[in-house]
């Protein structure tokens, strides 16, 4: 099944809105926001930059699902390729990102999004002089 941008773009306010912070033990999500502002921060395991934690829980039709923003610096992944059980969309804001999915490289702008389906193999890579912003919407089991 294929996915066109506008209908992409159709479902990320919906999984946004639909989320607000909760217990850790995989809360049901409910309607909030996420001020920029709110958001804090944090370096990246291996230093490749930063990212800033969303949300993370369940929606009310029963979908774990996991949002965060990252920052990556130029020539820097965040970790190598691997996969796993939930999938990925990636929405990039700034920069230029080669996303890797299956062993087959997809050299990415702002605006454009990725999406790994669960289990395929994927990774990405700032490929730009700039840093590097996008969003992953993960869902699935986590």
């Amino acid at each position: 099944m294929q996915i066109d941008r506008r209908e992409l773009c159709s479902l990320f306010p919906a999984v946004l809105l639909s989320a607000s912070l909760g217990s850790p033990d995989s809360p049901t999500l409910s309607s909030s926001t996420f001020p920029f502002s709110d958001l804090k921060p944090r370096a990246n395991q291996n230093g490749s930059g930063e990212v800033r934690s969303i949300v993370k829980g369940s929606m009310p039709t029963g979908e774990q699902v996991e949002v965060h923003e990252t920052t990556l610096h130029p020539g820097a992944s965040p970790h190598p390729p691997h996969h796993h059980k939930h999938s990925e969309f990636w929405l990039v804001r700034e920069g230029t990102v080669e996303i890797t999915i299956n062993g087959k490289g997809h050299q990415l702008g702002a605006g454009s999004v990725a999406f790994a389906a669960s289990n395929d193999e994927h990774g990405i890579k700032n490929i730009g002089n700039t840093p590097a912003n996008y969003f992953v919407v993960a869902i699935g089991p986590m």
